[in-house]
């Protein structure tokens, strides 16, 4: 078992005991979606086969398209548009900065290396995602779409040098890389921003609550229920 998919086991036993919750709803996702989700990678990576685009070009379903799908979720539901461009450019960031490393950095050797190079891409892409993105979500989306990122400038440079080596977008070591990239990423934001928040003397969302994919105030939501329930005393002629 690979430790992507460790990683993934991990967050699924956090979600069950709700551990998770906190984060899920700073992301804007349910239990049962994100569960969904991780069985879905899981599933994909295991039992379908990557798909070739070209002859040097393929895709994994569970390694790129699911958790790229998940991160253009999240960049949808992005607050504000300051949001979105932060992401935008923690991605491209950590994307190059992953292509530097990769390139310039890490020994070429595979007996130079006495650590796996996609667990280096991965925990620095995970840090770089972090103190660029900053907000859990961004995080996320700048790990995974870093990682996709590095592999498309090698992938360009190759083609341009008519070079022949593949390039496989989330598969092989690379779902490795992405999942531990984006996880990890969430991790170092929740952590620091936890810690940051408490230093600070709470969240600025400690009045709200997460209901129906947005965060709303609880007394807000409280005087909902009770005009609620006072339309439906008149209704049944409780009201005198």
């Amino acid at each position: 078992m690979t430790i992507g998919m460790i990683f993934l086991i991990v967050v699924s036993i956090l979600i069950f005991t709700g551990l998770a919750q906190r984060v899920l709803d700073r992301m804007r996702l349910n239990d049962m979606t994100a569960l969904g989700i991780i069985i879905a990678i899981i599933l994909a990576t295991i039992f379908i086969p990557n798909i070739n685009i070209t002859e040097n070009f393929s895709i994994n379903i569970g390694g790129f398209v699911i958790p790229m799908g998940l991160a253009i979720y999240l960049f949808i539901k992005a607050d504000t548009n300051k949001e979105k461009w932060r992401a935008i450019i923690a991605s491209i960031t950590t994307g190059i900065i992953i292509y530097i490393l990769q390139r310039y950095i890490l020994p070429a050797e595979p007996e130079a290396q006495y650590i796996e190079p996609n667990y280096v891409y991965a925990i620095s892409a995970a840090v770089v995602a972090y103190l660029m993105g900053r907000s859990r979500r961004n995080a996320f989306i700048a790990g995974v779409v870093g990682v996709v990122i590095s592999d498309l400038i090698q992938a360009i440079i190759n083609f341009i040098n008519d070079i022949p080596a593949p390039t496989d977008l989330g598969g092989a070591g690379a779902v490795d890389t992405t999942l531990i990239a984006g996880i990890l990423a969430v991790i170092i934001a929740e952590v620091v921003g936890e810690t940051r928040e408490r230093l600070q003397g709470g969240t600025d969302k400690k009045h709200m609550k997460f209901e129906g994919g947005e965060f709303v105030s609880i007394h807000e939501g409280a005087n909902k229920d009770l005009s609620e329930n006072s339309s439906k005393k008149r209704g049944g002629r409780v009201e005198k």
